[in-house]
């Protein structure tokens, strides 16, 4: 994450308290399904406990990330950054692999269709990669770059939403109910944009167009002949 303007010793800037409060979010979307008995570790395929360790890496990294961006010697931030940049590949590559695997197994939420799984797990990664490579293309220009990262992890919020959110008392509207929830966390960076900027940032406008078209996407795309082809080669049907 590029550099930002110093701040007094022992205050978060704005940019560390909404990517450690998305960060917190999504920890705490899927420690609250644990705690209520949802998920038995006993029977979780090892596959699935190394996709939470990418996870958790990411955000790990991402809030170490918005930290150092203070720190006076920005060598370790630059390096970091090109880790987070390896992981970013890992998060979407292990995680399309995981998908597969998951409707493969006919593990997926009973209230999603394998095909609506997979596609919505495959453009959302991908959305979400967009928008990472878009923040390390920009990563010079900090107001761009700042709002891409948060843009990002907007997007990786959608599991946690789902454990959070009756999913099988609100579908087929489930992944739309989702769309507000995130543009809400964006509309909290747009409320920022005004009051420091003026007007609302063209890179906060983006990442509020990439999460609306991502789930109009996922809509549309998981009703298509080939989304119903590829479930049914993977699941053997």
């Amino acid at each position: 994450m590029a550099s930002i303007a110093p701040v007094r010793a022992g205050t978060l800037t704005f940019w560390q308290k909404m990517i450690g409060g998305i960060a917190l979010f999504i920890v705490f979307g899927f420690l609250q399904f644990a705690a209520r008995g949802f998920v038995d570790y006993g029977a979780v395929p090892p596959f699935i406990h190394v996709h939470a360790v990418v996870m958790v890496g990411w955000l790990g990294l991402v809030v170490a990330q918005s930290f150092l961006a203070e720190r006076a010697d920005r060598s370790l931030h630059r390096t970091l950054g090109w880790i987070a940049t390896v992981w970013a590949a890992t998060v979407v590559i292990y995680g399309n692999v995981v998908s597969f695997w998951i409707v493969a197994a006919h593990r997926q939420p009973f209230f999603f269709t394998p095909q609506f799984f997979l596609v919505m797990n495959l453009i959302g990664l991908s959305v979400f990669a967009g928008l990472i490579a878009a923040a390390i293309v920009q990563r010079r220009e900090t107001a761009w770059h700042q709002r891409l990262i948060v843009g990002a992890n907007v997007l990786l919020m959608e599991p946690a939403l789902g454990r959070l959110l009756p999913m099988p008392l609100i579908m087929p509207w489930g992944e739309l109910a989702m769309v507000p929830i995130q543009l809400g966390v964006l509309a909290i960076v747009a409320r920022h944009d005004r009051r420091t900027l003026g007007a609302v940032h063209a890179a906060t406008l983006v990442c509020m167009t990439a999460v609306v078209l991502t789930h109009l996407a996922i809509e549309m795309v998981a009703r298509t002949a080939p989304a119903l082809a590829l479930a049914a080669h993977v699941t053997g049907n």
